[in-house]
């Protein structure tokens, strides 16, 4: 492919010298190095350096999935690619992870973000550090990214969050819609074993069992504590940066990808920060535009050498001159192509929404086009619907979004004409209503998709709203039976074409079942017709782009590590079960000796369609980490396994988690909670 480029042409108007990507230089590898914070805990940091001269800027990820052995392959990948180009990496463990001191307890705590304004400084002041620090990160990374950018260090001079949020409560792992969601069980079990990790006693020192001790003590039913907080109060307002972005204070360039739900952040900060702000959204899943699954993925420490040399060094690289958006517009539903890369295209855009029209589409029984309709619809789900589209965040091919005709033929449906045009969807749809439901806590859930001529249906977008959070999530109100409430679900973020000849198809259901649990009672819905309007955020179809000076990355996409087994069963008393159990992975990492061993996090889901109050969910996560004896060391030998299972009556959801550690074969630490948490309008 040869030396990518930018051609840039500067703020002045004048052209640029194209912005070549620096020669490489040698690296310098720092395993660990400790940070002390005023509190007197040690954070452990891992280094790569470029062999040069003089200083030279740095970037930060902060996150608590374990340097040294979890993360390391991706770790050491991306600070040798960044460190080679003249931008040194920081990979930091938050405290209470891996290898760092102090308890961790829970997401995004102050005390972290407080850490990461200390390891910032003290970064800033290594001999080896010109004084401009940046910070980047996927998922809980970029959440740290953009919390310390509102609290403003001088030393923080630009960020790159990628697949994350400015607001917990909506755009995280645990509500969706103001609905309790499977991902946020799942995440428990996995997030119970990185609170419990134990401590590497290479690094750590002899202390670790003690330190592990304490964090298996420590580790709080976590489960409990997200569902205890129903609505959103100022637990998820802590962290919650969308509430007052102004605090946000240095460039910002946000990453993600359309099979990943955080994108609906971009909009709303690229709209509202006062800094100069960059977006680009590819076609993978949650995680890192290289290497991408589905792909095609970027060579993106292209793109992130030229962001931190722009912003860290002082360099004129001219990416602040080309377009604002870019993203990569699909031709087809991620499962159509599984499992390789999507068709689309590379659009770019010079500001977000700058070039956005809308088209209004009328519900009529069972039609969606230019005419209103009169009278009402009703829906009763008949039977599951939800099983084509079972995960927030799908990690891996069987959890995407599948053909969607099992679950339109239960729901609501209404269909466009054939499209005579193409149709560039570019935004998030929203569905205006005016809504009644016969029970006085109820669900929304709607999905657009695309009907194929040859009848196949594939999902575009879809949104939900928990009906007692139409005011807001704050305060909740119970509906009246049969009462008519004005409501506006907006749907999630999409770039997708849609062709001519095909459908638009609008489906309503009152459940999404397994990615929601079920309102208490079977619940019918009926629609004021002559009020409803859906509205498609619409992207002048174009054919010619400005090329993308972001060079492709060569070679296939891979989920890394394997595809889960799942299975959809419905029993003959009506019973259906949705499981999904993850291949046993790891290996051995060559640098350490160390092996790892991970299932998980894995999930078992029951409901019988007439009774919600059957609804169980069960989720469960094991990790090891081990290494065998050498040069008079003890074996290091650590396990953890965690569960969660969930069940509820008309009142109360009923809680149980477990963890269980070992070290070999030995049970040394087991603990089990139980909680009874009022259901509060779920």
């Amino acid at each position: 492919m040869g030396q990518p480029t930018g051609a840039p042409v500067n703020r002045g108007g004048a052209r640029m010298t194209p912005w070549r990507l620096p020669d490489p230089v040698g690296v310098r590898e720092i395993e660990n190095a400790w940070i002390e914070t005023p509190d007197g805990v040690r954070l452990a940091v891992s280094l790569w350096l470029p062999d040069v001269a003089g200083p030279a800027p740095v970037v930060l990820e902060s996150i608590p999935y374990r340097k040294r052995d979890s993360t390391r392959g991706y770790s050491s990948w991306w600070g040798r690619k960044l460190a080679e180009r003249g931008v040194g990496y920081a990979r930091l463990d938050c405290r209470g992870s891996g290898d760092s001191g102090g308890l961790l307890t829970d997401e995004y705590l102050p005390q972290e973000q407080a850490d990461n304004i200390t390891a910032i400084a003290w970064l800033a002041a290594q001999p080896w550090c010109n004084g401009a620090v940046g910070m980047r990160g996927v998922s809980w990374g970029g959440f740290a990214t953009l919390q310390a950018a509102a609290l403003a260090p001088p030393a923080l001079r630009a960020i790159m969050p990628m697949c994350a949020s400015d607001r917990r409560y909506t755009d995280d792992a645990h509500y969706v819609g103001g609905a309790f969601a499977l991902t946020g069980l799942k995440w428990a079990t996995s997030f119970k074993a990185v609170m419990a990790g134990p401590p590497d006693p290479e690094v750590f020192g002899p202390d670790w069992e003690a330190e592990w001790m304490r964090r298996l003590e420590a580790a709080p039913p976590i489960a409990a504590e997200w569902l205890s907080h129903q609505r959103e109060d100022d637990y998820w307002r802590q962290g919650s940066v969308g509430f007052d972005p102004a605090r946000v204070r240095c460039p910002v360039y946000f990453v993600g990808g359309w099979l990943d739900p955080y994108n609906d952040t971009i909009p709303r900060l690229m709209y509202r920060l006062g800094v100069p702000a960059k977006a680009l959204i590819g076609p993978w899943q949650h995680g890192y535009p290289a290497p991408a699954t589905p792909g095609p993925g970027l060579d993106w420490a292209f793109e992130e050498v030229r962001w931190w040399k722009e912003h860290l060094a002082g360099e004129a690289t001219g990416i602040m001159d080309e377009p604002s958006v870019r993203m990569f517009l699909l031709d087809q539903s991620p499962i159509e192509a599984a499992p390789g890369e999507l068709r689309g295209r590379w659009v770019a855009d010079p500001g977000w929404a700058s070039v956005m029209a809308a088209r209004s589409l009328r519900l009529s029984p069972g039609r969606l086009g230019d005419a209103a309709g009169q009278g009402t619809a009703t829906q009763r789900d008949r039977g599951v619907v939800g099983l084509a589209t079972p995960e927030w965040v799908p990690f891996a091919a069987p959890t995407y979004p599948q053909e969607q005709s099992a679950d339109d033929a239960a729901s609501l449906v209404f269909d466009s004409d054939p499209l005579e045009a193409l149709h560039d969807v570019f935004g998030m749809p929203m569905l205006s209503l005016r809504i009644a439901a016969d029970r006085p806590v109820a669900k929304l859930a709607a999905r657009l998709c695309e009907v194929t001529p040859d009848g196949r249906s594939w999902l575009v977008a879809y949104g939900v709203l928990n009906l007692t959070h139409r005011k807001g999530h704050a305060a909740p109100q119970p509906l009246t039976p049969g009462e008519y409430y004005d409501v506006r679900l907006p749907f999630y973020l999409t770039g997708r074409r849609v062709w001519t000849g095909s459908r638009l198809r609008l489906a309503i259901s009152e459940s999404l079942w397994p990615l929601l649990w079920p309102s208490p009672e079977p619940v019918t819905l009926t629609l004021d017709l002559a009020s409803a309007v859906l509205t498609l955020p619409l992207r002048p179809v174009t054919e010619i782009e400005p090329e993308i000076p972001i060079p492709l990355a060569l070679g296939l996409p891979s989920s890394g590590r394997g595809d889960p087994e799942v299975v959809r069963a419905t029993a003959d008393d009506g019973a259906v079960t949705y499981t999904e159990v993850w291949p046993l992975g790891g290996g051995t990492i060559e640098a350490t000796g160390t092996r790892l061993e991970r299932s998980g996090a894995n999930v078992e889901a029951s409901v019988r369609p007439s009774e919600p109050l059957g609804c169980r969910w069960r989720a469960w996560h094991a990790v090891r980490y081990f290494r065998d004896a050498e040069d008079g060391a003890a074996a290091w030998d650590c396990t953890l396994e965690a569960e969660a299972e969930l069940t509820a009556d008309a009142q109360t959801f009923h809680l149980r988690e477990r963890l269980v550690a070992k070290r070999g074969e030995a049970v040394v630490f087991e603990r089990e909670h139980t909680n009874a948490i009022p259901r509060d309008l779920m």
